[in-house]
Order: structure tokens, then sequence, then C-alpha cells
């Protein structure tokens, strides 16, 4: 019997053990992720020249956000979706500006079923939405269909960069230290002829995000005031009309002396009555949602 005994107990003790090695061996795996290094291109879809322009790049935009910005791309995933291929990326290498799990900023596109997935951990979880995630796909999907790779990586990498300069949910403010008659300067975006393009200033002036700034509502706004001048012009050019119906009639003379009704026909119409569905398919947009390791993020997903 204590020989059966001793031996429950020594299995009890190496199942301990395990419990007790496996963190250990899952932050030694994390701790062996360079956190520097934020282009990992294992499709080859980039130069060197490319990879080492964005990868300086995102290092002085990461610095200035307190964030990692990471360019990912594949040839399959596994098997797996590429929302939760990026979830497992993270859980598993622990990226971050100045901390493992921190900061991060995610861009992944898998060559081989035209996805694309745009994430954002802890503070950029925050300042990267849904939304505004939402919008930088919509903006480096057409250079990311058309091939130029290296075009749509440096949107993201300004974009990204510049939505964070902006608290969620604010409207436009003036920037601190921002000049708009000069000084600091502003964002001078991409520049292909001499690498990826740089901030002046530390903060943009307006919010990308201001439905004053779309051409559309500019457009909506013009038409109604001009359509509002020229009803109230057209309005007063004529005379006032002082002659009615009532003018010509002797209401003490007046009166209806006969009426009738004629059955003129009949129309019967037939309507179908709406099904129930409820159905909706849609081309991305996909948001975030919680890794298997617990940390939750914002998302977007689509296809280029």
């Amino acid at each position: 019997m204590s020989g059966i005994r001793m031996q429950k107990q020594g299995f009890l003790f190496l199942f301990m053990a395990l419990l007790l090695l496996l963190p250990l061996g899952i932050r030694a795996k994390a701790e062996t992720f360079d956190r520097n290094h934020y282009i990992y291109d294992y499709a080859e879809v980039l130069t060197d020249q490319e990879v080492a322009e964005l990868q300086a790049l995102s290092s002085k935009l990461g610095e200035e956000r307190d964030t990692a910005f990471i360019i990912i791309t594949v040839n399959g995933t596994d098997g797996k979706e590429i929302k939760q291929y990026v979830e497992d990326f993270y859980d598993e290498h622990a990226p971050g500006y100045d901390q493992p799990h921190g900061n991060t900023a995610i861009l992944t596109i898998d060559m081989q079923e035209r996805d694309v997935y745009l994430a954002g951990f802890k503070k950029a979880e925050q300042y990267l939405d849904d939304g505004r995630l939402n919008s930088i796909r919509d903006h480096i999907t057409p250079d990311l269909s058309a091939g130029n790779y290296f075009q749509a990586f440096s949107a993201f990498l300004n974009t990204t960069h510049e939505y964070m300069g902006y608290e969620p949910g604010n409207g436009p403010e003036e920037s601190k230290g921002y000049d708009p008659g000069g000084g600091t300067g502003g964002y001078t975006g991409y520049d292909p002829g001499d690498g990826p393009g740089e901030y002046s200033g530390n903060e943009p002036s307006v919010n990308p995000e201001n439905i004053l700034f779309k051409w559309w509502f500019q457009l909506i706004a013009a038409i109604t005031v001009a359509g509002v001048i020229v009803t109230i012009i057209a309005f007063r050019s004529g005379g006032r009309v002082t002659v009615n119906a009532q003018t010509y009639i002797d209401s003490n003379q007046s009166k209806v002396i006969s009426q009738y009704d004629n059955f003129v026909r009949q129309t019967v119409t037939k309507q179908r009555k709406p099904s129930n569905n409820n159905t909706h398919s849609g081309g991305g947009g996909s948001g975030g949602g919680i890794t298997s390791g617990g940390h939750s993020h914002s998302g977007s997903s689509g296809k280029f």
C-alpha cells in the first residue's frame, strides 16, 4: 500500500511541476522575440530595400506613438482564419513597444486567399477602433489590389500614426505646438522618390474623420444652400396674388342644384407579403475580439 501511495504522490509531484514550468516556457518564447523587428515579409512581396525603409519608418513612427506598428505577409495561414492567425501571433510572440503583449497595431495580408486584416491591441485598440481600422483598410486596399505593396504598407504606417494622434471619439481640435501659419509644419505624406514619408510636426491639425472635410458632404451642402437662395429669390420676385375663387362667388345666390355618382371601374392590386429574411452578406469589416490568451483587440478584415 505504501508503494502505491508513493507512486501516486510521484505522479502528483510531476503534474504540479509541469504546471509550474509551462508559463516559464511560454515566457521564454516571448522573450526571444525581437520586439525591434516590425516587418515580416514571409510572402516575399517586398525588396530588401523596401523592407529596410519600412522598418525604419515603423520604428520612427512607433516611437512617437509608443506603439509597435507591425506588417506581416504570408502565403497561407495553415488553415486558420486570418483573424485567428493574427491573434495567435500576438499570443505566441508577445509583441509590444516597450513590453511583452504591449501596444501593437498589426497589418496582415494573405497572398493565397487575398485576405487582409488589421488589428489594434492595448493602446492601439482604443485609438484604432473598428471604425478607424475600416477607414484605413479602405484607404490601402486599392494599392494592395494593384500590387503596390510598398505604397500600401507605407500608407498603413503613416495613417495609423496620424489616427493615433487623436483621442478616441473626440472632434477636431488644435494639436499642441501646431502653428497653422507655419512653424512646426504638418504631415508630408509618402514620397516615392525620397523614401517613406515623414511627419515634421508633433500632431495633425485636423481630424480625418470629420464629416466637414468629406467632398460629398461639401457638395450636398453647396447644392442645398444654392437651392434655398434660388427659392427665396423666386418667391419674392413675383407680385402678391389678392384674387381667389371666393372673389367671384355670390354666397347668397350660389348653391348646389343636383349631384350624382357614376361607377366607372374597379381596380384590384396584389402585393407579395415580404418574407422574414434576416440573412445578410458583406464584403468585409469584421471587428475585433479576444485572443485565446485573453487579449482583447479591435479589428477590420476584407479582401484585396
